[in-house]
């Protein structure tokens, strides 16, 4: 039977423009913002996540970095995204945390996201570098020898974890510390190792092979478990009597602006927890000490509403708003 081309051109036109739209998406690069310089946990994630990505769904997957304003800068250039599926946000606790310290709201970190999943969660370790003496051996060591003096802790943004871990430290030590932040992990480890600071909580993600090195010495984990990496000789801080404050874990996932049409989140929400629930996939998470804990869009959503009611309540507690 003899086709007509142009019937069948209109009809393929004809054909609803969601139905077009899954079959193209994506036919070109798709770009992840990371709000955070590169080298640090963030970016190590969203690099592993983004190759699975790429593999997954036949088309490039590009990194690019956006730091400032501990996220905030990031994040909200992908708020304000088009909502097509190419632009993307790979991102960590600091998402709902950053907007409620620095008291600014370019976006809503609920209401402006589609969140596509979560990836799972790290402890972060309070740890000292070479600005204090090697005889510091322990978290009990380290607070006797600051008493009387005045420290300095880092901590890779305000708002973020490592900042609120930091100021209850200093508060439930009763230690006289001076804050100092970050644009990143990356950058602060710099400073750490120069001896810029006497302390600050890190991941192994970034840090463990100064750990190994001795380069830095790990005293305590925040949140409910040790490190793996570092169990046989680093106990949490509640392990040690701290208060239940330090009970805090965080997350890191992905998000997209948050009117993209079903076709595209369709298509990239399976491919997502195709992806971070593979065997392969969860070994290499835990083997840099990340915990693997895939959620899907409704869970992370509910997972992170109830963080920034917690960090409303925390920041307001600790006055974090002015000791960043």
């Amino acid at each position: 039977m003899h086709l007509d081309r142009r019937a069948l051109l209109g009809a393929a036109l004809a054909l609803p423009a969601t139905a077009r739209a899954q079959a193209r998406y994506p036919d070109r690069p798709v770009r992840v913002v990371v709000p955070y310089p590169p080298g640090g946990g963030t970016d190590t994630w969203a690099r592993m996540v983004v190759e699975g990505m790429s593999r997954e769904l036949g088309q490039t997957f590009v990194i690019e970095n956006r730091g400032g304003s501990s996220g905030l800068i990031g994040s909200d250039v992908v708020a304000k995204a088009p909502p097509d599926g190419y632009t993307l946000l790979y991102n960590i606790t600091t998402l709902v945390q950053a907007p409620v310290v620095l008291k600014q709201f370019p976006y809503d970190p609920i209401k402006d996201f589609f969140f596509v999943g979560r990836l799972g969660t790290t402890a972060i370790t309070f740890a000292v570098g070479p600005a204090v003496p090697e005889s510091v051996k322990t978290l009990a060591d380290f607070v006797a020898w600051g008493r009387g003096r005045q420290l300095a802790f880092g901590n890779y943004g305000p708002g973020s974890t490592g900042h609120a871990f930091a100021v209850l430290l200093a508060e439930e030590t009763k230690l006289n510390v001076t804050q100092v932040a970050y644009r990143g992990e990356a950058p602060m480890l710099q400073d750490f190792l120069a001896g810029q600071f006497h302390g600050g909580f890190h991941s192994t993600i970034v840090a463990g092979e100064m750990f190994k090195a001795g380069r830095l010495r790990p005293l305590a984990t925040g949140g409910p478990d040790r490190v793996p990496s570092l169990a046989d000789r680093v106990p949490t801080l509640l392990e040690l009597g701290y208060s239940k404050r330090f009970d805090f874990s965080g997350f890191n996932g992905l998000f997209a602006p948050v009117r993209t049409p079903a076709e595209v989140t369709d298509r990239l929400v399976p491919a997502f927890r195709k992806i971070v629930t593979a065997p392969e996939f969860i070994a290499r998470l835990q083997a840099i000490d990340t915990i693997p804990g895939y959620e899907d869009p409704a869970t992370f959503r509910a997972s992170c509403e109830r963080t920034l009611r917690q960090w409303q309540e925390l920041a307001e507690a600790l006055d974090l708003y002015s000791t960043g």
